[in-house]
């Protein structure tokens, strides 16, 4: 297995995994997303890919082919009110195809990030998870990452009256 910063020859297999990503998040909250949908189109995936500032890591195989990704974000808030100068990569996704995960592929791609992390001066890695997702919170639970804020929702409908 190959980590490494994703191209665009690459793209056919992403959009496979961001597939299975899209059904997972669907089957868990089928009221927020759309069965079938893309998160990306083709040129807004090749312009990601293309960003510096975004970074897409990949597993290939010796054929090349993609078994893995992690999309990620560099993050800063210079100058913010309350917030520190800190340097973050967010993780704005990691998928491991489904037929082959418990392969460690996906522990090999978070410690990828993280060492990438270290070499671009980042203070900490971050990500977001459903918690409709339990096996990906399982997952990063096991890597070491904590909780660092909850989102939490309420969801309103016209019989009830939660107050």
């Amino acid at each position: 297995m190959i980590l490494r910063r994703a191209e665009i020859s690459d793209m056919e297999g992403i959009n496979k995994l961001l597939e299975q990503v899209c059904l997972v998040h669907h089957k868990g909250r089928p009221d927020l997303f759309k069965f079938g949908a893309k998160k990306y189109t083709d040129e807004q995936l090749a312009a990601i890919i293309c960003d510096d500032s975004r970074p897409i890591f990949v597993a290939v195989n010796k054929e090349n082919q993609v078994l893995g990704y992690a999309f990620c974000i560099f993050q800063q808030h210079k100058n913010d009110n309350i917030l520190t100068d800190i340097r973050t990569l967010y993780i704005d996704d990691l998928c491991v195809d489904e037929n082959i995960r418990g392969q460690h592929i996906g522990s090999s791609l978070y410690r990828h990030v993280l060492d990438f992390a270290r070499e671009s001066g980042c203070y900490n890695v971050t990500l977001n998870v459903w918690s409709c997702n339990e096996s990906a919170m399982k997952f990063y639970q096991a890597c070491g990452l904590k909780p660092q804020k909850v989102g939490m929702e309420v969801i309103l409908d016209r019989e009830s009256n939660t107050l």
